[in-house]
């Protein structure tokens, strides 16, 4: 059985291995990463053995689901030193005297498209429903970039505080 299949049936006991392996562009390795957690934890090397095991022992489920929360402060420790060193670029690079105009330029194509798009929906009445639906869609994909962008330049919510806060008892 491949890896993917193995880690959805896996996902019965920890259903956060999901984003692992439907939020990425590589699914093939968050599935194996759930599969070598389950691997690890079993002592199975056959990952079908693996999973059997865990569904039959509720021990071992409970081991499972620890060393996946494990495995996620992981990741999001990482996601997190993404997010600062991209920062600490931007600080570096103001320091030096240099503007980054790229993200200048994204930051106002995205502003720009989201005035596009509403104006469209605004003053384009006679506009019929799927046009104006997939004018809609535009305009939301955009808006979330610029929420991307507020996030990266003065943080993320007071949900995102604690999670950070968490995380750093949990690593202290």
């Amino acid at each position: 059985m491949d890896p993917i299949s193995i880690a959805m049936g896996l996902a019965q006991f920890a259903p956060q291995v999901v984003k692992w392996i439907t939020g990425s562009d590589d699914a093939a390795a968050g599935a194996q990463k759930v599969v070598d957690i389950a691997g690890v934890v079993t002592g199975k090397t056959d990952p079908a053995e693996a999973l059997a095991a865990l569904q039959a022992d509720r021990q071992l489920q409970l081991q499972f689901q620890q060393a996946v929360m494990a495995n996620e402060t992981e990741l999001v420790k990482a996601f997190l030193a993404d997010t600062q060193s991209a920062r600490a670029r931007d600080v570096a690079m103001v320091q030096a005297g240099v503007r980054n105009y790229r993200a200048t330029a994204l930051v106002g194509a995205a502003l720009m498209l989201v005035v596009v798009c509403l104006a469209v929906v605004i003053w384009q009445s006679d506009l019929n429903e799927f046009a104006k639906g997939a004018v809609t869609l535009i305009l939301g994909r955009a808006l979330g970039w610029v929420e991307q962008v507020f996030s990266f330049e003065f943080g993320t919510t007071r949900a995102s505080k604690a999670k950070d806060d968490t995380i750093n008892k949990l690593s202290g």
